[in-house]
C-alpha cells in the first residue's frame, strides 16, 4: 500500500492511496464469504454460494459495492494508524480506479485531530479552601426546611398584601378589549414576590386587602412563548379573596421529631451540620479539582476545528432532547416556551462546546504522554456510575453503549478521567499530602490524643497546647472546660479534613445489592474495626422509598494504614451493615431487607482508589 498525505489546510488533509490487485482480489473473496453467509439461496448451505451464483440473484454491482466497502475502509483505516491521523469527520473518498487486475486508487478527504501543544501540567498549584459551616448556615437551613412545613393562614381582617404573602384570587385578562386563552383562573394563590406572572403583576396587588377588585395592566415580554401575546400590553381585572400567610413552626424538638428521626433539635442541628460540612467539603474538592484541570487546559496550545465545537453542540443538544423525553416533553415544545430557536439555543452553547473539546483534547494528550491505559475494570466501573446515576441496570446501559456504537467514547471518558486524575495527583497540595502523612506518625505519637493524655496536663500545659493548635480558650477557663474545649475542636478539625480521607458507598436495588464503590483512599488508622475507624452508616429514607440508596461510609483521620487492612475493615462493615439490616437494627425499607442479606458483596481492589 503506498499513501500520500496532503495537508489542505490547517485541519483538513487528503490521503491519496494505491492498492495492489491483490488486496483487491482478497477483498472480493471476503465480500463473497460476507454476502454467502448472511443470505440462504436455495439448493446452498449457508456460506457456500459461489460468486457466480451470488452474482446472478443479486447483481454483480452488489457484490463490487461490498469488496469496495472492505477495501477501501480496511484500507483507510490502516493508512490512518500508518500515518497516526485521527479523523474527527467522516472520510469524504473519490474514488479513482478499481480493478481486480489493475489494483485500487483513491482519495480520501477529512478533517483531523489537531495536535496538541501541552503547557505545564505537573506540579501546579491552586486554591485549596477547607470551609467551616456556621451555626448561622445551619440555621439558615432549618428555616428553609420549616418554611417548607409551613401552614398558610388567612391573616386578619385589612391585612394589605407583601411580598411573602399569598393572594388568593379571581382573574381575567383581556388584549385589545377581549379576554384571551388562558388569562382566566379562580381562587388562584399567587405567592406575592414569587414573580410566577407576568412581570409588574404582582408588584400592583401590594398594598391591597381581600375584598379589593384591582385592574392590573401589564405587557407581555417578547420572549412569552404563546406567540399571539408577545410583546402586547394586557389589562387583568383581578379580584382578592383572600389574604394569607405563612405560619412557621417554632424550630424546638417537635419539629425536629416531625421531619427526621432525631428527638432533640439539637441531635438535628448537629446532623444538618454533618451532612453541610460533608457537602461544602465536596464541592471546595470539586473546585479545587476543576481549577488545577483548568490550568493545565490554559497553559497547553491548540487550535480547535470548528467541525468539532458543531459535533459537540450536536451532542449537547441531543443530550437536553433525551432529558426532556425522559420528562415527557419534546425539543420544539421546550424551544416554544422559552421563545427560542434550535438555532440560537445552539448559539448558546458554542463557548461552553469549545471548551469542552479544548479540555477533551488536552487531557487525552496528557493521557498519551503519560501513557495512561483504560483496562476493562475501569469500563466496568465507569458503566456501573452511569447505571447507578441513572437508576438503571449496568448491563442495560451497556447494552445501549454498545447498540449506538458509543464504546470508544466510553473509553475515552474513562481516559480523560484518569489523566485528570493524574493531575490532581501531581499537584502541588498532593505532594505536600504525601509529605505530611510520612510525617504524621511521629506527630501523632508526639501529640496527646485522649482525654486521660489531656487530664494528666497542667492547666497551664492544656493553654499553651491550645494555644498551639489554634484553638480559643477563655481566660478564666476551668481544667475541665479547657479540655472539652481542646477534644471538642480536634473532632471539628478532623471531620474538616474528611473528605482527604476516605468514604464510600454501597447501593443497592429491589434484586439486592448490586455493587460497591470507593473514592479518596487515603491515610486511615492501622489494625481498626470499622467502628474504631470511625466508620458510620448514613441512611437516606427518601432513595429507599424510590427503591435505591446507599450507605456511605465516612470517618475522621486517624493513623495511615494499609490499603489491604483498609479494605478489609470496609468489608467487615459492609457485612456488618447487612447483619443490621437482617436483624433489624437499621432504617432500610422492609421490601429491600430480605434481598440485601441474601446478597454477597466482591470489593475488587484497583491501586487507584477504585473497589
Amino acid at each position: 500500500m503506498n499513501v500520500k498525505v496532503e495537508a489542505l489546510d490547517q485541519h483538513k488533509v487528503s490521503l491519496a492511496i494505491e492498492l495492489p490487485a491483490e488486496a483487491v482480489q482478497k477483498g472480493f473473496k471476503q465480500a463473497v464469504a460476507r454476502i454467502a453467509n448472511q443470505v440462504r439461496i436455495p439448493g446452498f448451505r449457508k456460506g457456500k454460494a459461489s460468486r457466480k451464483v451470488l452474482e446472478m440473484h443479486f447483481g454483480k454491482e452488489a457484490v463490487v459495492a461490498e469488496a469496495k466497502d472492505i477495501v477501501i475502509n480496511g484500507a483507510l483505516t490502516e493508512a490512518m494508524k500508518q500515518e497516526k491521523i485521527i479523523p474527527i469527520t467522516q472520510a469524504d473518498v473519490k474514488e479513482d480506479l478499481f480493478s481486480e487486475t489493475e489494483g485500487a486508487k483513491f482519495t480520501a478527504t477529512f478533517v483531523k485531530r489537531p495536535e496538541v501543544e501541552l503547557g505545564e501540567y505537573k506540579g501546579l498549584e491552586a486554591a485549596h479552601e477547607e470551609p467551616e459551616v456556621s451555626d448561622a448556615q445551619v440555621e439558615a437551613e432549618l428555616k428553609k426546611a420549616a418554611e417548607q412545613s409551613a401552614r398558610l393562614e388567612k391573616a386578619e381582617e385589612g391585612a394589605v398584601l407583601a411580598k411573602g404573602d399569598y393572594a388568593v384570587i379571581d382573574f381575567k385578562g383581556f388584549v385589545d378589549g377581549k379576554p384571551f386563552e388562558g388569562g382566566e383562573g379562580k381562587t388562584y394563590p399567587l405567592e406575592i414576590g414569587s414573580q410566577s406572572f407576568i412581570p409588574g403583576f404582582e408588584e400592583q396587588l401590594e398594598g391591597h386587602k381581600a375584598g379589593d377588585d384591582v385592574e392590573v395592566k401589564v405587557t407581555f415580554p417578547e420572549t412569552y412563548f404563546v406567540d399571539a401575546l408577545k410583546g402586547k400590553e394586557a389589562e387583568f381585572k383581578v379580584h382578592i379573596n383572600d389574604v394569607k400567610r405563612k405560619q412557621l413552626p417554632a424550630l424546638d424538638d417537635a419539629f425536629a421529631k416531625s421531619i427526621s428521626q432525631f428527638d432533640k433539635m439539637d441531635d438535628l442541628k448537629a446532623s444538618v451540620k454533618q451532612q453541610m460540612q460533608l457537602q461544602a467539603i465536596q464541592q471546595a474538592e470539586e473546585a479545587y479539582h476543576e481549577a488545577l484541570v483548568a490550568q493545565a487546559v490554559a497553559n497547553a496550545k491548540v487550535d480547535i476545528p470548528h467541525e468539532m465545537v458543531e459535533q459537540r453542540i450536536d451532542e449537547i443538544v441531543e443530550e437536553i432532547s433525551m432529558n426532556l423525553e425522559s420528562r415527557d416533553m419534546k425539543l420544539a415544545d421546550y424551544l416554544k416556551n422559552i421563545g427560542q430557536t434550535e438555532e440560537q439555543l445552539r448559539k448558546n452553547y458554542e463557548k461552553t462546546a469549545e471548551e469542552q473539546v479544548r479540555q477533551g483534547l488536552v487531557l487525552e494528550t496528557i493521557a498519551e504522554k503519560e501513557e495512561l491505559d483504560v483496562t476493562n475494570q475501569d469500563l466496568s466501573m465507569e458503566v456501573y456510575s452511569m447505571a447507578h446515576q441513572f437508576n438503571a441496570d449496568p448491563k442495560d446501559v451497556m447494552k445501549i453503549i454498545k447498540e449506538e456504537g458509543r464504546v470508544n467514547m466510553l473509553i475515552n471518558s474513562v481516559l480523560r478521567k484518569k489523566a485528570a486524575a493524574f493531575i490532581y495527583g501531581a499537584a502541588k497540595k498532593a505532594e505536600a499530602d504525601k509529605k505530611e502523612a510520612e510525617e504524621a506518625p511521629a506527630a501523632e505519637a508526639a501529640a496527646p490524643k485522649t482525654e486521660e493524655d489531656f487530664n494528666a496536663m497542667t492547666v497551664k500545659d492544656l493553654k499553651a497546647y491550645a494555644q498551639e493548635k489554634g484553638i480559643a480558650i477563655e481566660s478564666k477557663a476551668k481544667k475541665a472546660e479547657i479540655i472539652d474545649t481542646i477534644m471538642a475542636a480536634e473532632k471539628e478539625k478532623s471531620f474538616r479534613k474528611l473528605n482527604e480521607y476516605c468514604c464510600g458507598s454501597v447501593y443497592w436495588k429491589r434484586r439486592g445489592v448490586t455493587g460497591v464503590s470507593f473514592e479518596h483512599m487515603g491515610k486511615l488508622g492501622k489494625g481498626l474495626t470499622p467502628r474504631e475507624a470511625g466508620f458510620t452508616a448514613i441512611g437516606d429514607d427518601a432513595r429507599l422509598r424510590r427503591q435505591t440508596s446507599e450507605v456511605r461510609w465516612q470517618t475522621s483521620p486517624c493513623l495511615p494504614i494499609s490499603k489491604e487492612t483498609l479494605i478489609k475493615s470496609l468489608s467487615d462493615f459492609t457485612l456488618e451493615f447487612l447483619y443490621m439490616a437482617r436483624n433489624n437494627l437499621t432504617r432500610i425499607a422492609s421490601y429491600l431487607r430480605k434481598a440485601m442479606t441474601k446478597s454477597c458483596i466482591k470489593i475488587l481492589v484497583k491501586s487507584d482508589s477504585a473497589i
